[in-house]
């Protein structure tokens, strides 16, 4: 069964804690992301990390690579294993990060993967998976499974013998997570206990109604987007392919998919994809919520310095996986 969070029918405004960050954004002359190299594109964001805040304490913070599928310039896929300051760990869930495929790294999702794992006391495996265009669609993908199905395999080495495995990302990290999500219905396992999609990007054709609502003057830009999903298409695959776009995913190969959590925002161009995957998922009868923040851009969940509403997706996000992680 699908739940919904609607927002209301009069639209109410943006969050007022993210107005210096979008009138600073919409500074005249100031250079967009879209028109930046994709070096320039991931220096900018990590020089964003500030809306974070200070991270929060965890038991340990370790590096490490995990055999890829093929292809990696290094021997491995690099993860980051966050251990929260728990008792008992309930799980764990293999983290996606955001950034349209392009940008973002380890560092720039270690503040959210601190917070998550503290709150739902489970292990946060995050991928440094490989980027556009260096790295087009499907390596970024490719990574993503290969630590899945490595993390399905060591769960004794994490310290959750015989616990349950989670995926979950923001953003383009959302779009990983339900292909990973995917395959593994596909494919038989790994079992998952839930797939955590935060705005999710799952419709790389971006004709829905919210791109152009929100396409400009929240934060994400209807123009970066598109160059994002062009750089993770340039290797050739059609941006209609369910290997991209899990939204064309037929009815059968949803049947058996983990349960979903979508949470999207209302000032998103993304929203409208995000809240029409989830309705797909529960169409096909995977228990799927939808949960809508009005007041939010894309982006909120790893700014909690400006909005106390990250801290209430975070744990309404950490609430699901411990019910995920202990059926």
């Amino acid at each position: 069964m699908s739940s919904s969070v609607s927002p209301s029918t009069s639209r109410p405004p943006v969050d007022e804690g993210f107005a210096p960050m979008l009138a600073f954004l919409a500074t005249p002359g100031l250079t967009p992301l879209s028109a930046l190299t994709p070096s320039a594109a991931r220096q900018a964001f990590r020089d964003m990390r500030g809306a974070a805040g200070e991270p929060v304490a965890v038991r340990s913070v370790a590096d490490r690579l995990v055999p890829g599928s093929g292809g990696q310039e290094t021997p491995g896929v690099p993860v980051r294993i966050v251990v929260p300051e728990a008792d008992e760990l309930t799980g764990v869930l293999v983290w996606m990060h955001g950034g349209g495929w392009v940008i973002g790294d380890l560092d720039t999702a270690e503040d959210t993967q601190r917070r998550l794992a503290n709150l739902a006391s489970c292990v946060v495996v995050s991928v440094d998976y490989r980027l556009a265009p260096e790295h087009p669609a499907p390596a970024g993908f490719d990574d993503c499974w290969a630590v899945t199905t490595w993390v399905a395999n060591h769960l004794d080495q994490l310290g959750v013998p015989g616990g349950r495995i989670a995926v979950g990302g923001d953003s383009a990290g959302g779009n990983l997570a339900a292909l990973v999500a995917l395959r593994a219905a596909a494919e038989g396992g790994p079992q998952l206990a839930m797939q955590a999609l935060v705005y999710p990007a799952t419709d790389l054709t971006h004709t829905a109604p919210s791109i152009e609502e929100n396409g400009e003057g929240y934060f994400l830009s209807a123009d970066t987007m598109r160059w994002f999903a062009d750089q993770n298409l340039s290797g050739g695959i059609d941006p209609t392919d369910p290997a991209v776009s899990p939204l064309y995913a037929s009815a059968e190969a949803l049947v058996g998919v983990a349960p979903a959590l979508v949470q999207v925002a209302g000032y998103d161009p993304l929203r409208d994809e995000g809240r029409a995957y989830g309705e797909k998922l529960a169409a096909a009868g995977v228990p799927a919520e939808i949960v809508e923040y009005p007041t939010m851009i894309h982006g909120f969940l790893a700014m909690p310095t400006l909005t106390s509403v990250s801290d209430e997706a975070a744990a309404r996000l950490a609430e699901a996986l411990r019910s995920a992680f202990s059926i």
